[in-house]
């Protein structure tokens, strides 16, 4: 039983979205990245916030704050590598046998490049990021690779990767059983995805404590659209196939070479998912990063999707912001 109340549901699914914002498809090194970034405004520059989505969803998770959001930032909202309108690292399926075309590594500079390529229009050189379940492990990424380019990040509902894995238990592998379906060996997971991709995107979501309550139909039916694209079930393997091997290997390199993240974290989790019950997010971060902040919040998993006005409230309360002062749209 949906545990959002159906007014509230309802009324989200009537605002419009995404008014103040332009489609873009780059081609960046070889990868195609699409989405969504903010119209041009008169005024000062604004300062440019990130948004990265999770599994298995789009940039739609972001639509009911995208515009708020935007008379305040410069924001781009990309699909990530391999997900919605966004192309996978160009191999043939089965190919990529050390899943290095769907490591955070990559995608993380999949985002720096596509950060690069709207600083280079819109004056900035830096950007905060707000990003949740696989787009803010793309984040964790972007902060040990390229420090300087992120000035805050804002992580949605995740543990680290490497204590998830260490901490797996049977509870852990029953509420996430997609971590294990999804990384075994091609083509067996595509295989059974493809036959029903509806039946995966509802059943995953569905499953978790919100139920479908927040998702109207046109929202789910985009995601199972994105993910009934040629691929796009193996890109999804394939990000989680790299998550449990060289993106392991990647983040005990970090451990074993002492590195520490100076960049402030904020951390936010669902009070009635799975990070809450079984795992500690402030201490496990904290053991990653020198400045981490971070609280529950009274939702599931998809925090932006559940609680989109306590999500709003936390990006603008974390990451300073230009005041919304009086500004015209600039013609495109």
């Amino acid at each position: 039983m949906s545990r959002v109340r159906a007014k509230d549901t309802e009324t989200r699914a009537t605002e419009p979205a995404f008014a103040l914002f332009d489609m873009f498809r780059i081609s960046l090194a070889g990868v195609q990245i699409s989405g969504r970034v903010s119209r041009r405004t008169t005024g000062a520059a604004r300062p440019a916030l990130l948004l990265l989505h999770g599994h298995p969803e789009t940039h739609l998770i972001w639509r009911h704050i995208a515009d708020r959001l935007a008379e305040h930032y410069t924001v781009i909202i990309p699909d990530l590598r391999g997900y919605g309108d966004s192309h996978a690292a160009v191999f043939a399926a089965g190919s990529d046998t050390t899943h290095a075309g769907h490591s955070k590594r990559a995608m993380a500079l999949d985002q720096v490049r596509l950060m690069e390529h709207f600083g280079a229009e819109r004056g900035f050189t830096t950007f905060a990021v707000a990003a949740h379940d696989r787009g803010a492990r793309v984040a964790h990424r972007l902060l040990v690779d390229h420090p300087g380019a992120v000035t805050r990040a804002l992580l949605l509902d995740i543990a680290p990767t490497v204590d998830m894995y260490d901490g797996s238990t049977r509870a852990f592998a029953e509420a996430y059983f997609h971590w294990f379906l999804l990384i075994q060996p091609y083509p067996l997971p595509e295989a059974l995805i493809e036959a029903n991709p509806r039946g995966y995107v509802e059943n995953v979501i569905g499953g978790r404590y919100a139920g479908l309550a927040p998702f109207p139909t046109e929202i789910l039916d985009a995601y199972v659209e994105a993910l009934s694209r040629p691929g796009a079930v193996h890109s999804m393997c394939e990000d989680y196939r790299a998550s449990a091997t060289i993106d392991l290997h990647h983040d005990r390199a970090d451990r074993a070479a002492g590195l520490v993240i100076e960049t402030p974290i904020h951390l936010l989790w669902g009070r009635h998912g799975v990070i809450e019950t079984l795992f500690d997010p402030l201490t496990l971060w904290g053991a990653l990063a020198s400045a981490v902040t971070g609280h529950p919040v009274d939702s599931g998993h998809y925090l932006p999707e559940e609680v989109p006005d306590e999500i709003l409230r936390e990006i603008l309360a974390f990451v300073p912001a230009l005041p919304n002062t009086t500004t015209r749209l600039i013609p495109g």
